[in-house]
């Protein structure tokens, strides 16, 4: 997974965003007709700090970064759903 050269994308250690991504609790699609697609991530850093990554998803099947941060708050229902949901 690459990242951009947003600087939100940049606030994140690449190293964080492949482990949220790869170890992630949660994943949703965020658009409906692509590609490109935009995937939601929400997963623990290296350190088990909760972020959330945006990715893009190309239709050679590669991902692109264009987001990534701690993760806020209103994930937490997201989360909370996703483990009810199973």
């Amino acid at each position: 997974m690459a990242s951009s050269e947003r600087p939100e994308a940049q606030a994140v250690p690449e190293a964080d965003m492949r482990h949220a991504v790869d170890h992630h609790l949660c994943q949703r699609t965020l658009d409906e007709e692509g590609p490109p697609w935009r995937v939601l991530y929400v997963g623990p850093d290296r350190a088990g700090a909760l972020i959330e990554v945006v990715v893009i998803e190309r239709d050679d099947g590669s991902e692109l970064a264009i987001h990534a941060r701690r993760m806020r708050r209103t994930y937490g229902q997201l989360l909370r759903q996703e483990a009810r949901d199973g």
